[in-house]
């Protein structure tokens, strides 16, 4: 048992020691990542945009072949009035004539819209454009500061991995899932000793008859406030040594 209990607490001098790693690059991480997702979240705006402009740009160019198509009709149909015969056979090419004319200034008007539409697109798309080679630059920035200090770093955090899962390995699976649920639940710190009669997690004092207890080292014991596991003294020592 104290060799479970001496695992648990060197586990989390290792786990200490990663935490203390992890805060020297600040919020960096936190920014590069706000970072990245803002450039590709005004990307993808610039994309539906582009897209927008380029069907709006389709649908004008189809708009006037179709007006194209019905000024060559009335043309043909205004021809064909010269050769009528009677009034319904007028009526009828008067009332095509009409009607493709209420077409092209229909068509005309979809047109304007969709010119200001992609007029629009484009000084939007223009307008975002310093937006986001500011944020290029400052991501560039902010990687190069996050990749030196894990750069300064990188050997002393890759021999406390390997140390960890070496760790791990030797760590009952029971036990292992206790750790982690506390170091999640009480920011990183699972693991504590007595110091001073107290709880050196959240500093409540541990009863007398419960300090004895926890000394004999032969199972696990949780501080009845915090919820931490809790190691003598003794163990403490041996670890850290």
């Amino acid at each position: 048992m104290i060799s479970r209990l001496k695992t648990l607490y060197e586990l989390q001098l290792i786990d200490d020691q990663l935490d203390e790693l992890e805060e020297l690059r600040g919020d960096l991480p936190h920014a590069v990542e706000s970072l990245e997702n803002k450039i590709n979240d005004i990307k993808d705006s610039v994309t539906k945009k582009e897209t927008q402009k380029k069907e709006s740009l389709e649908k004008r160019k189809e708009n006037e072949e179709e007006i194209e198509k019905l000024q060559a009709n009335q043309k043909k149909f205004k021809a064909q009035l010269y050769q009528v015969r009677n009034n319904k056979e007028y009526d009828a090419l008067t009332k095509e004539i009409d009607h493709a004319e209420d077409q092209v200034k229909k068509l005309d008007a979809e047109n304007d819209v969709l010119a200001d539409s992609s007029k629009r697109l484009t000084e939007e798309i223009e307008e975002v454009k310093p937006q986001l080679d500011e944020l290029k630059q400052e991501l560039k920035e902010k990687e190069a500061e996050l990749k030196e200090i894990i750069k300064a770093n990188e050997k002393e955090e890759a021999k406390l991995k390997t140390k960890r899962k070496e760790m791990v390995e030797e760590t009952k699976k029971p036990d292992y899932s206790a750790y982690m649920r506390i170091r999640k639940a009480k920011k990183g710190k699972a693991v504590v000793t007595i110091r001073r009669s107290a709880c050196s997690g959240c500093h409540n004092i541990v009863p007398s008859q419960r300090q004895l207890e926890i000394r004999r080292n032969n199972r696990l014991f949780f501080c009845e406030y915090c919820g931490r596991i809790l190691v003598s003294p003794e163990i403490s020592e041996k670890s850290e040594n």
